[in-house]
């Protein structure tokens, strides 16, 4: 019998959390190692949807100007000794050439990081993350579905809400973009 890595449930090495992370019974759950603790990503339908929009009208952008790589609620990336899960992610080539299979987070952290808030979030957690990812030189948008807002986060900058009647535009890391937030929070049609 193969002895599993004892880990702490706090303050984890990031080493024995990868490691964790990567064991047979943990391979269909998502975990985030944020603040030295280990949070287990929770599903949410509406914010699973919000991200699946925003990952295809991001993901076609990149892919027609052949920018990088965009991965989705599974693509895990380290960031410093953290480890997070974005809803949505943006790598350019720059940052990570190719994606080979990586087994864990992808080792170089993302340009752009789109966290698309679920009711099980904790707000100090979110607080953390974004700091974290400001200080790695990550724009973050975050996404507040029953709010239909999204809060830009850009380092050394102030940040910028965008409401329901905004176009959320890429900035420096997806120069030419532009995303009208009703595309985002669409509203069934009228029977």
């Amino acid at each position: 019998m193969v002895a599993q890595p004892q880990l702490s449930m706090m303050t984890p090495d990031p080493d024995d959390f990868d490691r964790f992370a990567l064991l047979p019974e943990n391979c269909d759950r998502l975990f985030e190692l944020i603040a030295g603790e280990i949070v287990e990503v929770a599903a949410n339908p509406l914010s699973s949807n919000i991200a699946a929009i925003m990952s295809a009208f991001i993901g076609i952008f990149v892919l027609q100007h052949n920018l990088g790589h965009v991965t989705g609620a599974e693509g895990g990336y380290k960031i410093g000794a953290e480890r997070y899960i974005p809803s949505v992610g943006f790598i350019s080539y720059q940052r990570q050439g190719e994606l080979s299979h990586f087994d864990g987070y992808i080792p170089n952290a993302p340009d752009l990081a789109v966290e698309v808030l679920r009711a099980a979030t904790l707000e100090t957690d979110m607080s953390i993350k974004i700091a974290n990812y400001l200080a790695a030189g990550i724009v973050v948008w975050r996404v507040k579905p029953l709010e239909r807002q999204i809060a830009v986060f850009v380092p050394g900058a102030p940040v910028i809400i965008f409401g329901i009647d905004d176009v959320l535009d890429g900035g420096d890391v997806l120069l030419g973009f532009a995303l009208p937030l009703k595309d985002i929070f669409r509203t069934p049609p009228s029977t």
